[in-house]
């Protein structure tokens, strides 16, 4: 329809999650109106986050460092780890203040369907964070979907013999929902209602 760089950008935007055909097409052209500088700032945003993001050698958080901000926060509580999928969704617990424990990522969730399972994830990286007995409480975050689900079962009974408390995040939170799309006092309230996990 379009020539082809204009093609091209439309169809790299579209890969982008969350961005369609038709949302694509509105960046593509908002782009080419827009002034170069602002443009070059984008793309110049994006080649640096690139080159300078990496993940945290503890959580798996992003951190332009070795280990991140909340790592080396000496005020956290060390005896409680909240277990997400995502590095967004430490952002968006983050935003309840309702936590102050530390984080693990898992770099995803279980999915058959997309081929990937537990030896894909962060789990063996988690398991070692538990041997120095430290940490006395795991919050499983993960979202609350089908994948989510069957990730947050599968840690629960790999964790309990372990005797440690585990938790899940209590209802309020959609089912089929994403954490980055929850609002504070939801999110917050699932926090705080949180309920341990018999296995």
């Amino acid at each position: 329809m379009y020539d082809g760089p204009i093609e091209e950008l439309i169809a790299a935007l579209t890969r982008l999650p969350g961005i369609g055909p038709k949302g694509a097409q509105r960046i593509a052209f908002y782009l080419l109106d827009a002034d170069t500088e602002e443009v070059m700032g984008l793309a110049n945003a994006i080649v640096t986050a690139k080159k300078n993001v990496h993940f945290c050698s503890i959580c798996f958080n992003v951190t332009e460092d070795e280990i991140c901000r909340i790592c080396r926060d000496v005020r956290r509580d060390r005896s409680q780890i909240c277990v997400v999928e995502e590095s967004k969704d430490v952002l968006a617990v983050e935003r309840t203040r309702e936590f102050r424990g530390l984080y693990h990522v898992l770099g995803g969730s279980i999915s058959p369907i997309d081929n990937r399972g537990p030896g894909d994830l962060h789990i063996r990286e988690l398991l070692h964070r538990l041997e120095d007995g430290t940490v006395t409480e795991i919050i499983l975050a993960t979202n609350p979907n089908t994948e989510g689900e069957v990730t947050a079962t599968y840690l629960a009974r790999l964790l309990g013999p372990l005797g440690l408390n585990v938790s899940r995040l209590a209802s309020g939170l959609p089912v089929g929902g994403d954490l980055e799309y929850a609002d504070e006092i939801t999110l917050g309230r699932a926090f705080e209602g949180r309920r341990t996990i018999t296995t």
